[in-house]
């Protein structure tokens, strides 16, 4: 599979390609399609924040909602990349699940 992103997050956000430059799979394949990538990021997100905050806990021994704030505040700053990420984990999981016919 070819690139998915027209250029590096380290440029701004990135914009998708519409299909890939390899072998022409079409990445949204309908409107709405990247409404699971969405579930996918929100997961992940919860997942990372918590870890953090666990691990503020066990540091700092502050409560836990003191930790659980600091977690989002620290966490923040990558969220666009857990966006991006989001994406094509879906759009792997999408290929797996149902893969697009070639005629």
């Amino acid at each position: 599979m070819g690139g998915i992103f027209r250029y590096s997050i380290f440029r701004g956000f990135p914009r998708m390609h519409e299909r890939c430059p390899v072998c022409d799979l079409k990445f949204e394949r309908e409107p709405g399609y990247f409404l699971g990538a969405m579930y996918v990021s929100y997961g992940l997100s919860l997942v990372i924040v918590a870890l953090i905050a666990t691990l503020l806990w066990f540091v700092t021994g502050w409560w836990i909602t003191k930790d659980t704030i600091w977690a989002v505040v620290v966490f923040l700053p990558f969220a666009p990349t857990i966006a991006l990420f989001a994406r094509v984990l879906w759009i792997y999981f999408d290929q797996t699940i149902d893969p697009e016919r070639r005629p």
